[in-house]
């Protein structure tokens, strides 16, 4: 399908002190959880200063009122779909009642009109089935996405035209961003503050909700047995001790020593818990090590990549751009201009 032709309304004012604007659409039938991520995820960054990085605003696509929820209460939203118009970022939870937009493909009169408000340019956001939206209003005709797990074939009969990736937690394509259910919204929306202000405040705000602060998009969305039986040993002190040691050479064997396990019986159960093998994990470490260095200090790009465990500066600077596509000085210099969006990759690997 066509994207909707979307017009051109003036900017709202945008002076020294304009936030970024987060409008996120509520639909009937929408699960609670996750319209209320972006509100704590987006409200809770700060900058240096203490200030506020985002506005977070809340609409319907009908006149403010009532909008039913899949659990035993409605939410009263005070936004009608005009404050589509106003948004640098839009985000579309996930709703459990999409009828024809799930049967068939197709947008509603009353959610196209709404979308319609959408300025070009702006950065859209799914959580969850909210990627049916942007996919029956024609934004991902081509490009890659995610959904949940569950709903992922279904979506890729629906849409052909979409590239969907059922394997991911999300899919970064640059001004368009799709997550998987849930707590993926969270991860989503954590990498959006990360990709707009950097590490730092990503970090504080993750610590504030009591959350990790990064999952890698790339992680599998489930594993065949996320929760080891109770009479197995975890994998949980091996991992404080490698981020304890990422400037060390760090073998697998020195790993599972930690657990008192064999290597073999420890790939396995790290596999369970984490998703991935203990040296990717280890490697993605790395990576995050190497970012907050470059982002937050004046080191050398030698002594950088000594600390996060690379060895030498050619290969943290092989890792860097096999995980972000840009070098260690480009990533530098991106930050330290302030225009931290370009830093990031379009796609989570």
């Amino acid at each position: 399908m066509t994207p909707p032709v979307r017009p051109e309304p003036p900017r709202r004012p945008a002076g020294p002190g304009a936030r970024h604007r987060v409008v996120v659409l509520a639909l009937d039938g929408l699960l609670p959880f996750e319209l209320g991520i972006p509100q704590r995820i987006f409200g809770k960054a700060r900058g240096a200063d203490g200030r506020r990085l985002y506005d977070i605003v809340t609409c319907s696509v009908r006149p403010p009122g009532p909008v039913e929820t899949d659990a035993d209460f409605a939410v009263l939203v005070a936004n009608g779909p005009e404050a589509l118009a106003t948004a640098d970022t839009v985000v579309v939870p996930a709703s459990h009642e999409l009828g024809p937009v799930y049967e068939d493909g197709v947008l509603t009169p009353e959610l196209a009109a709404a979308l319609a408000h959408i300025r070009p340019g702006t950065r859209l956001v799914s959580i969850c089935t909210g990627g049916y939206i942007l996919a029956a209003a024609g934004f991902l005709d081509g490009r890659p996405a995610t959904t949940h797990w569950y709903h992922a074939e279904h979506f890729q009969r629906l849409f052909p035209q979409v590239r969907v990736d059922a394997d991911v937690l999300f899919v970064d394509d640059g001004d368009i961003l799709t997550s998987a259910g849930v707590a993926a919204g969270i991860d989503l929306c954590l990498h959006l503050v990360r990709r707009d202000h950097g590490t730092a405040v990503a970090n504080d705000v993750a610590r504030r909700t009591v959350v990790p602060p990064h999952r890698d998009g790339g992680q599998a969305q489930y594993i065949q047995r996320p929760v080891p039986q109770p009479q197995s040993a975890g994998t949980t002190a091996a991992r404080a001790w490698a981020l304890a040691r990422l400037h060390e050479p760090i073998q697998l064997r020195d790993m599972a020593r930690q657990e008192s396990l064999s290597v073999r019986t420890f790939t396995r159960r790290f596999r369970e818990e984490v998703g991935v093998s203990p040296g990717q994990w280890l490697t993605r470490q790395r990576v995050e090590r190497a970012r907050h260095l470059l982002e937050s200090t004046d080191l050398s790009i030698d002594q950088i990549a000594h600390d996060a465990g690379f060895g030498t500066a050619q290969s943290m600077r092989q890792h860097l751009q096999g995980a972000l596509g840009v070098t260690p000085t480009a990533y530098r210099r991106t930050f330290r201009s302030g225009e931290t969006a370009s830093a990031s990759p379009h796609r989570q690997p």
